[in-house]
């Protein structure tokens, strides 16, 4: 029979007269890991009619046009219906299964280091899925809500440009000026109450808007709190002063001051934007039985989608040349 031994200077930080010192850690794990974005924290979460989930949109109030107008002596009425449209939203699935091995499990505990770490990983498998849902929320690849073409959501930045509503800054124009002339053009549609409540921009992008405000006008832009008392920047429009949300989850493509980059910005009215959820608005954690190898599986669901009501005049979406 052959026999072998470890050597302890393998696990040994040193090894002297009198002192024997081993690997030990600090029982915290060091842990910034970035885990929300602002956006799904500020849109609706309405819970889903069925699937796929429905509602009705009011296109048009009746109006008699020119039509309406008569003889007051010889009353003709004009016959009027409103417009209405029907809509829906197609659910779609996240989910995230860990496994924990029985074996690791006792000797974690055994060795009482890291104790909270099951705890952890669990809560932070339900964070990682949470991410996911929240680049998906402005990113998803589906690009139709009446015939679903992926599994992913439709994503809310394709939604809006799906619509229309956008416009381009060329690189020697005014980012704010061109962001106040599109809040203008909303807020004077004659069909439909626009009343947009905040933009949202990676921070390069509102990293740039800080500058030209510095450069042009020597001014810096004020500040409000939003959600949570996180303080943001504002920006004074025709709908009012209007928060600047730096969202990581909004990419942009190339190097700003290179002539090439394009940074997308959205102004949005929030409240048009509905997430319809099905069961629960957050994860659900379950638990599966315990398979041959004994291991514990838990496994994280949420079904739902994302919906922009209005995505053809109440929401706009600004390309930004850099």
């Amino acid at each position: 029979m052959n026999v072998s031994f470890a050597d302890i200077h393998a696990a040994a930080d040193y090894i002297g007269p009198g002192a024997i010192e081993v690997p030990l850690y600090q029982t915290e794990i060091f842990d910034i890991v970035r885990r929300s974005s602002p956006f799904g924290q500020r849109i609706k979460q309405v819970p889903a009619t069925g699937h796929p989930s429905r509602f009705f949109e009011e296109t048009a109030i009746p109006n008699p046009g020119s039509a309406g107008f008569v003889n007051p002596r010889s009353i003709a009425p004009v016959v009027v219906s409103p417009t209405r449209v029907e809509r829906s939203v197609p659910l779609k699935a996240l989910v995230s299964q860990i496994n924990y091995n029985l074996f690791d499990v006792e000797l974690g505990r055994q060795q009482q280091q890291f104790a909270y770490l099951q705890a952890k990983d669990l809560a932070d498998t339900v964070s990682g899925l949470m991410v996911e849902h929240d680049v998906a929320l402005w990113n998803g690849n589906d690009t139709s809500l009446s015939t679903p073409t992926t599994v992913q959501y439709f994503g809310v930045a394709g939604q809006i440009a799906a619509g229309g509503q956008t416009t381009t800054i060329g690189t020697t124009a005014s980012i704010v000026d061109g962001l106040k002339s599109a809040v203008a053009q909303m807020v004077a549609n004659n069909g439909f109450q626009v009343r947009p409540t905040a933009i949202y921009a990676n921070p390069v992008l509102l990293d740039l808007i800080d500058r030209e405000m510095k450069s042009e006008f020597n001014v810096v832009l004020n500040t409000d709190s939003i959600t949570g008392g996180v303080r943001v920047k504002m920006l004074s429009t025709q709908a009012g002063d209007l928060p600047l949300i730096p969202d990581w989850s909004l990419s942009y493509t190339g190097t700003p001051g290179s002539g090439t980059a394009v940074l997308p910005a959205y102004i949005v009215t929030e409240d048009l934007i509905e997430y319809h959820w099905l069961g629960d608005p957050t994860p659900r954690i379950f638990e599966l039985g315990l398979p041959n190898s004994l291991s514990q599986q838990y496994v994280a669901v949420k079904f739902g989608a994302v919906v922009v009501k209005g995505a053809n005049y109440a929401h706009y979406q600004v390309l930004v040349d850099r």
